[in-house]
């Protein structure tokens, strides 16, 4: 029978007490180390403690540890370092490239969903047309107080005008009510601020607003959203393939008006469902994307001899790199917004290090692309140019299939 004291088939390490080595439970040679050099198993027991396991998967996921640190500052500051470090071998003191992606691309999207979906971020166009309309309104009041009777009536007019624009801002209404309305306050101010009348130009940019914000107030289709939202391969407006049948071809232009008209009605509503929905499709797209991008380094260093794992390894580090940038661009902004009216000077600042940032990543895309494959400055620019003319047209395609794929889902 076996010990009550020690569990059925529970393989333990045996510890030899006076040479301190490990006898593997395994294949029962010593240990001296933390694994068997016979048959590789951990002489450490998997049977722990519940929250023990869980902080450990925590730790295999994100590596929260000193490599954070280590692999963080370096990526942020020195462009090249640590993809030069990962192919030349020296790897365990920093975070995988892969681990790192996946970790800053997960924080990304979920801050870039908060912001763009649940209204985490306010317009900074909104907020000032908002100040600025509020800041009419009391001016239009005292001069209201400070005028004779007869011009009562004007001054309602005035005041009910910015009242609707205030309302239109400070409401749930349409991302387009609200462009109108930002675009309208500003000429607004123009006409009231400055001593020069408008130009013919800008009063038939003010009527033609007027007219659409009208529309739009109204549930009507707004002129313009007709030609920009438009799915169409053919100069009648359709959408076709030569290598589809007739049938087909009808089925498939039916679906893409179909597309068409809920875009139009969504972009005049709420936009919320459509941004959550093109968000959620960005990161499995996103993944697609790397390996093309990969295959772009390779392509344009063709004769570098280099492994495809190694272009791989570059595009990890790139996009790691963009997506931590853009997202301190993100926080600052929202920081800015806050302190905007109280603190004005760190609003600044805030703003000051958002263009800096935004200066450094392409700078230290092309000084990463210099160490990496240590061509002359020369071609390395030719090469970044294309390179990056070929990803935007890419990351512009990829936006759009999200755009289409989550305007599908809704």
């Amino acid at each position: 029978m076996p010990d009550d004291k020690e569990p059925s088939g529970l393989a333990l390490p045996i510890t030899d007490s006076k040479t301190k080595c490990f006898t593997c439970a395994n294949c029962h040679a010593k240990v001296s180390g933390s694994f068997c050099s016979q048959c590789g198993q951990s002489v450490e027991s998997t049977l722990k403690y519940f929250w023990e396991v869980i902080l450990h998967l925590l730790d295999d996921i994100f590596s929260f540890d000193s490599r954070v640190a280590r692999t963080l500052k370096p990526l942020l500051l020195t462009p090249g370092f640590l993809t030069n470090e990962y192919i030349q071998g020296r790897r365990v003191h920093y975070v995988p490239p892969l681990r790192l992606y996946l970790f800053i691309s997960i924080i990304f999207f979920l801050s870039l969903k908060f912001f763009a979906v649940n209204d985490g971020f306010i317009s900074i166009d909104k907020k000032a047309a908002l100040d600025n309309v509020n800041e009419q309104i009391a001016l239009i009041q005292q001069r209201k107080r400070d005028s004779d009777l007869s011009l009562n009536d004007t001054l309602n007019k005035e005041i009910q005008k910015f009242e609707r624009y205030r309302k239109n801002l400070t409401l749930e209404k349409s991302p387009v009510i609200k462009a109108f309305t930002i675009e309208l306050v500003d000429i607004e101010l123009r006409k009231t601020n400055n001593e020069k009348p408008l130009t013919q130009r800008q009063q038939k940019r003010y009527e033609q607003l007027k007219t659409q914000l009208q529309q739009a107030e109204m549930g009507e289709p707004v002129q313009f959203l007709e030609n920009v939202i438009s799915i169409s391969n053919n100069e009648d407006g359709s959408f076709t393939f030569d290598f589809l049948s007739k049938e087909n071809n009808e089925k498939l232009s039916t679906y893409v008006e179909t597309l068409e008209v809920k875009a139009r009605k969504t972009l005049q509503s709420d936009t919320a469902p459509l941004l959550k929905q093109a968000i959620g499709k960005l990161p499995q797209l996103m993944f697609i994307l790397l390996p093309i991008f990969a295959l772009l380094l390779k392509i344009m260093y063709l004769f570098s001899k280099r492994l495809y794992l190694e272009h791989l390894t570059v595009a990890l580090h790139s996009h790691s790199f963009i997506f931590l940038i853009i997202l301190i661009v993100e926080i600052l902004n929202y920081l800015q917004i806050l302190s905007s009216t109280a603190l004005p000077s760190l609003s600044k600042a805030f703003d000051f290090i958002s263009v800096v940032l935004l200066i450094w990543l392409p700078v230290y895309l092309f000084i990463m692309q210099k160490r990496v494959y240590k061509k002359n400055y020369l071609l390395t620019l030719l090469k970044f140019g294309f390179i990056g003319t070929t990803y935007l047209i890419l990351i512009s395609f990829t936006s759009l299939v999200a755009f289409i794929w989550g305007l599908a889902e809704i």
